[in-house]
């Protein structure tokens, strides 16, 4: 039996059109499902193709080359252990383990140390773009045992979507649990970023009374610029779409509860481990849960009053302020998530290259973006950039739009628009760029009620009062 350079366990819709991908890319590829029907629906997508189904996990392994190459494409948690269990007794050194889902980067690193000793070469990867990312070119992040790097370089790079220079968007993150790492924070910032643009959305229908349509316009009108990216001509494209039922612009018929996969919640949790203020990020994840209470809501909007005000201003003036506070917002949201790598890259010593990171995004990914190229760039000017915001580029665009910015969130405030992640973004830069903070009260507190000490602003050393005294 002819031997396949590349195995995929996990036929779900990744791991099949990842499959694809790779075949397409000269690679033959051999997959495997414990479910006989996801066997069964790859066997018919792969007909003429260099590629087979495997009924079991020994045929499986027969039917790779040495060293084997093995993506595993399974729901993270148990699964994935469960895997690894199955397939380590059958596997030798210098074989090469990836595990391409969601996984928390602190399982990455209890998976590498299990596997000390065994020779096997394990990665974790973070893959972006969803099922046509996969399929046609996804954002691709690995880190884990750098040994495994030189033996899936090519594939992964083969497959991985190019910027328009045709720079592969895939490069080695770091050891450990690096890559994971970094697609949970390009994950946090895509909360983020949806969250920002649904209360720019939000701020059009309620505040000015714009049709879904006439929305979608300005959206498909702001992606030809700085905001250009794909999460914002996406949203052009939902505005536009009626409901074939109903007639309906689609978005009016969609319940108005999100769900999430847990990825944006472990980086709010991590941040607050290392910490690390994203509060932008986390903002966007409570925003999600309160969208969940729809009952509680719908309950409360016949008890809980709000201000019942009219629009007297100029529309197209609003709608460049929504614009301006939708880039500042973001700007502040891709801080707080490259201050996270930032911590994390000290805490664990990965040596992270910024820059590299963001070119990762440039393309495939859901955040894929122009504003991406400002980043690489900032990093290129100093790499050791302690936040964004002190970067030329970004600091210039804040102080040029910060008015807008501020009279979008007030404007908001005063007809009772809920924009929980503007005012979060304004409520960081604001504090960021504060040379004072109240934190001295603060501090004074804990020391009365706990005796947890302060410092002093005139000398040296840790001191605590009396305060009753």
């Amino acid at each position: 039996m002819d031997k396949h350079h590349f195995g995929i366990v996990g036929l779900g819709v990744m791991g099949e059109n990842l499959a694809l991908n790779i075949e397409r890319h000269g690679f033959s590829v051999v997959g495997y499902d414990a479910a006989a029907d996801k066997v069964q629906n790859f066997k018919k997508r792969i007909e003429g193709k260099r590629a087979i189904a495997a009924g079991s996990i020994a045929d499986f392994l027969k039917a790779l080359e040495s060293p084997r190459r093995i993506l595993m494409m399974v729901p993270a948690g148990k699964v994935v252990d469960s895997v690894i269990n199955d397939l380590k007794p059958h596997l030798s050194k210098g074989d090469v383990l990836i595990d391409g889902g969601n996984t928390f980067f602190a399982d990455t690193d209890r998976r590498m140390k299990a596997l000390e000793g065994t020779g096997i070469l394990y990665v974790g990867t973070g893959v972006s773009g969803g099922e046509e990312g996969a399929l046609w070119g996804p954002s691709i992040m690995p880190g884990g045992n750098p040994e495994a790097w030189p033996l899936v370089k090519p594939i992964l790079q083969s497959i991985a979507a190019k910027t328009d220079d045709g720079w592969p968007c895939c490069e080695w993150v770091g050891n450990g649990g690096a890559g994971h790492f970094v697609k949970m924070v390009h994950n946090g910032i895509e909360y983020g970023d949806m969250q920002i643009i649904c209360e720019a959305y939000f701020l059009m229908e309620r505040v000015l009374g714009m049709s879904p349509q006439d929305m979608s316009a300005e959206f498909a009108e702001w992606n030809k610029g700085e905001l250009n990216s794909y999460l914002i001509e996406i949203t052009a494209e939902i505005l536009a779409k009626k409901d074939p039922e109903t007639g309906k612009s689609m978005v009016h018929v969609i319940l108005d509860t999100a769900e999430q996969k847990g990825t944006g919640k472990w980086a709010s949790q991590v941040a607050l481990d290392l910490g690390i203020p994203a509060q932008t990020i986390a903002d966007a994840v409570f925003a999600r849960m309160l969208s969940a209470l729809k009952k509680e809501r719908v309950a409360a909007a016949t008890v809980l009053g709000g201000p019942s005000l009219l629009f007297n201003g100029e529309k197209r003036d609003f709608l460049e302020m929504i614009r301006r506070a939708l880039f500042c917002s973001k700007i502040c949201s891709y801080a707080q998530g490259f201050q996270l790598l930032r911590a994390a890259d000290q805490e664990y010593k990965w040596n992270l290259d910024f820059g590299t990171i963001a070119m990762l995004w440039r393309a495939g990914c859901i955040i894929r973006a122009q504003f991406l190229g400002k980043i690489k760039e900032a990093y290129g000017r100093k790499p050791d950039l302690p936040n964004l915001l002190l970067d030329s580029y970004f600091a210039g665009m804040i102080s040029s739009y910060q008015s807008s910015w501020r009279k979008a969130v007030s404007t908001a405030v005063e007809h009772g628009i809920p924009v929980s992640a503007f005012m979060s973004a304004l409520s960081y830069f604001d504090s960021y760029r504060s040379a004072v903070l109240p934190a001295n009260l603060l501090q004074a507190q804990r020391d009365y009620f706990g005796a947890h000490t302060y410092r002093r602003v005139d000398k040296d050393g840790v001191f605590h009062t009396s305060w009753k005294d």
